[in-house]
């Protein structure tokens, strides 16, 4: 998680919402990425999606099942359907996300039991330090 707020703090640095992710394989950092929607005017370029991406890229696979992707902020509807698409194994996050969060907060793309695929769920790591940088940043914008 450590990995994941120093790309949050990027992501702040360059004025987009800090958030951070990381993948992790065979017990170490693969990917690391922040938010750039604001940077790249893309608003799919969550730090999730852009990690992800990276991650299948470097691995030459779409199929993520041994790999963790631990996130700054518990994911949105867009990022919870990658989470479960790409076959993630497990899902670590930070901060909740009482307004749009999809991983137990608003809904629960990620475990739905419909779904073909549900990746085990560690949600709060290090919830107040996350929401922390988050609070300072929209702090700082208004």
């Amino acid at each position: 998680m450590r990995e994941a707020l120093a790309a949050a703090a990027d992501a702040a640095a360059a004025g987009d919402v800090p958030v951070g992710a990381v993948v992790i394989h065979d017990g170490a950092v693969l990917t690391r990425a922040s938010n750039r929607t604001v940077r790249d005017q893309d608003s799919t370029a969550h730090a999730e999606l852009l990690s992800i991406r990276e991650a299948s890229r470097l691995l030459g696979r779409w199929r993520l099942d041994d790999c963790t992707l631990v996130v700054t902020l518990e994911p949105c509807a867009m990022c919870a359907g990658a989470i479960v698409l790409s076959r993630l194994g497990r899902l670590v996050f930070g901060a909740w996300d009482d307004k749009a969060g999809m991983a137990g907060s608003v809904g629960d793309v990620v475990r739905h039991p419909r779904l073909n695929h549900r990746p085990e769920v560690v949600g709060g790591v290090l919830a107040e330090e996350c929401g922390a940088v988050l609070a300072e940043f929209f702090r700082e914008k208004r």
